[in-house]
């Protein structure tokens, strides 16, 4: 069984780390149209590459187990980062809330299932 939770960890931590790479490569590639992104949600624009940055490395983070400590700060930024974007887009009403969503499931997904097969 526990080789069957391993598995399915890995499927969903590569799931999420897919979407916020996507994410963080949006960020980075096309400033001028995430830029229209962060305007229309009311959120500055000089967080962008911050934001962009801290997601690859939480990504890097979490692949690795380097530092467990670290590895569920990461964890905790990306729900708390999925969470305020949920509700931006949820509050304009442009539809994003639903990749939000989905984030938020392999999210928790991947970090139940770590948690799981820790033991």
């Amino acid at each position: 069984m526990n080789k069957y939770l391993r598995i399915a960890y890995w499927i969903f931590t590569a799931l999420f780390c897919v979407l916020i790479l996507y994410s963080a490569n949006m960020y980075l590639s096309n400033y001028e149209m995430v830029n229209g992104f962060f305007v229309n949600l009311g959120y500055p624009t000089y967080l962008i590459y911050p934001l962009a940055i801290l997601k690859i490395i939480g990504v890097i983070t979490i692949l690795t187990n380097f530092n467990k400590t670290l590895k569920e700060w990461a964890y905790a930024a990306f729900f708390f980062e999925i969470i305020l974007a949920f509700f931006a887009h949820y509050m304009i009403k442009d539809g994003g809330q639903k990749t939000a969503l989905i984030a938020m499931i392999l999210l928790l997904t991947s970090y139940f299932l770590y948690k799981k097969t820790r033991k």
